[in-house]
């Protein structure tokens, strides 16, 4: 019976922090997108799929890096 002296207020304590850690995760705006991520996995961003001009726009913001094609020992070529 004594044990209920500490297990009560135990169970007060880890249920205030699972209630603060619910209104934390609310406020920094993590259940806003819920179907997003689910969505996005459908569509690939492939280089194909994108005009030639959004092609470069692309390569220019990455530095060039993504189009050029690795070498068979998995090693880049550098200029």
């Amino acid at each position: 019976m004594s044990i209920l002296y500490l297990l009560i207020p135990l169970s007060l304590i880890l249920l205030g922090l699972a209630v603060w850690a619910f209104f934390w995760a609310v406020k920094h705006d993590q259940f806003d997108d819920l179907e997003g991520p689910a969505h996005r996995i459908l569509f690939d961003e492939d280089d194909n799929d994108l005009t030639p001009a959004e092609r470069e726009r692309r390569r220019d913001a990455t530095g060039g890096e993504a189009s050029r094609p690795a070498s068979r020992d998995g090693e880049s070529h550098r200029d």
